[in-house]
């Protein structure tokens, strides 16, 4: 990134099951866990109302802007629903997170998800919406899917990455 040496790498994890991984990341690797929907609010980067979907619309360039500061650290779990906005150089690595459709659905619905987004969200995971953004926004060694079903898949693929990580910091002193 810009020629200054990271110590540690910027993973972007997107998908299925991303904050309980990211924060289980966080607390194994010491690594910083960024909510990009939390950023988003506390910098003020939302914009008009989706009344279709019920959310607010993200300001993309304002948000890059506010981040790129600290991507540059290294060092960062970036936690977002979507890979394709993001500057190619910020991510050393990306995780894709997927679940059964049944188990999305439960999921979604526990969280109050409901009609035109409820459904957009299922067929994101039918059509694998987020593993193809990922290929096509990242270089294809970098991307990797993993399947976020259950609490054990979970924590195996939080092991994985802190495997991953062991060897990035080996290869990259």
């Amino acid at each position: 990134m810009n020629g200054i040496h990271r110590t540690s790498p910027n993973i972007l994890i997107t998908g299925v099951g991303k904050s309980t991984t990211c924060r289980l990341l966080a607390e194994k690797t010491g690594l910083t866990w960024l909510e990009v929907s939390k950023i988003a609010i506390e910098n003020r980067c939302l914009e008009e109302y989706d009344e279709v979907y019920r959310c607010p619309v993200l300001n993309e360039d304002k948000l890059l802007d506010g981040m790129e500061s600290s991507m540059q650290q290294g060092g960062k779990i970036v936690d977002y629903h979507g890979a394709e906005f993001f500057p190619e150089r910020w991510f050393d690595i990306v995780f894709v997170l997927r679940a059964d459709n049944t188990i999305l659905y439960d999921r979604l619905a526990a969280r109050g998800y409901t009609g035109k987004k409820l459904e957009d969200n299922i067929d994101c995971e039918i059509f694998q919406t987020i593993l193809d953004e990922a290929k096509a926004s990242y270089k294809d060694e970098i991307v990797h899917e993993l399947q976020s079903n259950t609490n054990e898949e979970m924590e195996e693929n939080v092991n994985r990455i802190c495997q991953w990580i062991d060897q990035w910091k080996i290869d990259n002193q």
